[in-house]
C-alpha cells in the first residue's frame, strides 16, 4: 500500500478514535445510530436580506477599535438556511488566523458534538457575537458588544432559524439581553425574537471543565428533540 494512503488512513483512525473518546465521555456506549440523527433541513423562507449582503454592509470594519487589532474579521459558516444556528463570544487566535469560527481546540471540540448530535458543521450556521479577536482572548467590553449585536441580530434574522444555541456567558446575555449567570439559565429552553433558545457552556469551559461535558449533552439532547419535534 502506498505510503501516502497509509498515512491518510492512520490519520481517519486517529480521528475515529478521538470521535468515540468523547462519546464515551458523553456516556455513549456505541455510535449513535444512523436513523437517529437529525435531518437538518432548511429552515423555511429566507429573510428579508441575503448574508452576502451583511457582510458586503461589514465591510473592512472599523466600527469599534478591535478593527485596528485583529488579523481578520471572522463573519460565520455554515448553511444560510439552517434550522439551528450556534452562537459563540468571539474568535480566538486560530479563529483570527483563517477568518472563521470555531476552528481552534474548542471548534474541534463543537465538531464532536455536533458528531454525537448526527449532524455535521455544513449542515448547521456557526457564528459569534463578536466579528474580530479580542487581544489576548480578554472578555468583550460592552461597546464591543453593542457594536457588533446587530449584524449578529441581521444574521439571525437572515438564517430564521428554528433552534439557537447560545454558547458561553456572552452569547447567552447578548441574546437573552440578561445579566442572568449562566448557571441560572443553562439548560432551560428561553427565548429569542420567538425563536427557541437553549443555553449552554462554551466549549472552550469545556476544556477547562471537563465535568461539564455531560451537562451540555443534556442540553445538546434537548436541542436533537426540539429539532425533531420541528421537522416531524
Amino acid at each position: 500500500m502506498p505510503e501516502r494512503l497509509l498515512s491518510e488512513l492512520r490519520e481517519a483512525l486517529a480521528a475515529g478514535r478521538s470521535q468515540l473518546e468523547y462519546l464515551r465521555d458523553l456516556g455513549f456506549d456505541e455510535i449513535p445510530a444512523a436513523q437517529r440523527a437529525v435531518q437538518v433541513q432548511a429552515a423555511g423562507p429566507p429573510g428579508t436580506e441575503s448574508l452576502a449582503a451583511i457582510r458586503a454592509d461589514l465591510g473592512d470594519c472599523q466600527r469599534c477599535g478591535l478593527g485596528k487589532t485583529r488579523q481578520c474579521l471572522v463573519f460565520g459558516v455554515g448553511n444560510p438556511q439552517a434550522r439551528l444556528v450556534l452562537v459563540g463570544e468571539a474568535p480566538g487566535r486560530e479563529e483570527d488566523e483563517k477568518g472563521e469560527p470555531f476552528v481552534g481546540e474548542a471548534g474541534r471540540l463543537l465538531d464532536r458534538i455536533l458528531f454525537a448530535m448526527g449532524l455535521q458543521r455544513d449542515e448547521v450556521y456557526i457564528c459569534n457575537v463578536l466579528k474580530c479577536r479580542p487581544p489576548g482572548n480578554r472578555n468583550p467590553e460592552p461597546d464591543e458588544v453593542s457594536t457588533c449585536e446587530p449584524f449578529l441580530i441581521r444574521q439571525l434574522g437572515a438564517i430564521r432559524p428554528q433552534v439557537i444555541v447560545a454558547l458561553g456567558l456572552f452569547a447567552v446575555q447578548t441574546l437573552l439581553q440578561s445579566k442572568a449567570p449562566i448557571g441560572k439559565v443553562r439548560g432551560t429552553w428561553q427565548e429569542y425574537q420567538g425563536i427557541p433558545l437553549m443555553p449552554t457552556y462554551h466549549p472552550a469551559y469545556l476544556l477547562r471543565n471537563p465535568n461539564g461535558k455531560r451537562e451540555v449533552w443534556a442540553d445538546m439532547k434537548q436541542v436533537v428533540e426540539r429539532l425533531r419535534e420541528g421537522a416531524g
